[in-house]
């Protein structure tokens, strides 16, 4: 089962992920803040990162930096209510699988994840045949 962490100051939005990702079976688990989120990574497996760029405590654009250092094959995907083209470019370059623009589908949240955890086992599947 695939682990996925929501990383989102808004209630409301943390549990529209969890009951929309739960219905495909995924492990959800979901925090308010940045620091929480840093603190979870350093020390549980996650497959994939719902991240939003404004939080309370940490901006999301230093959490995506820091969680890439702890693990750059990780796929975080940035869910925001405050989408502009330049976060957007620096996201992607900084590393992030896939930009979202809030208010999302539920549709469109899994299969983007859906897509983001395939090139995730193709990636280690690779890593594995070298």
């Amino acid at each position: 089962m695939e682990n996925i962490l929501v990383v989102d100051d808004e209630a409301i939005i943390r549990d529209s992920l969890e009951r929309i990702l739960g219905e495909e079976n995924y492990a959800v688990t979901s925090v308010a803040g940045g620091k929480e989120a840093l603190n979870l990574l350093g020390h549980t497996d996650v497959d994939v990162v719902l991240l939003d760029l404004n939080l309370p405590d940490i901006p999301g654009i230093e959490v995506l930096e820091k969680a890439k250092e702890l693990d750059p094959e990780l796929l975080v995907i940035i869910v925001t209510g405050y989408a502009s083209v330049e976060s957007a470019v620096r996201a992607l370059k900084l590393g992030a699988y896939d930009y979202i623009k809030k208010p999302f589908k539920a549709d469109v949240i899994k299969l983007i994840i859906r897509l983001a955890i395939e090139a995730q086992h193709l990636k280690r599947q690779v890593r594995l045949l070298k």
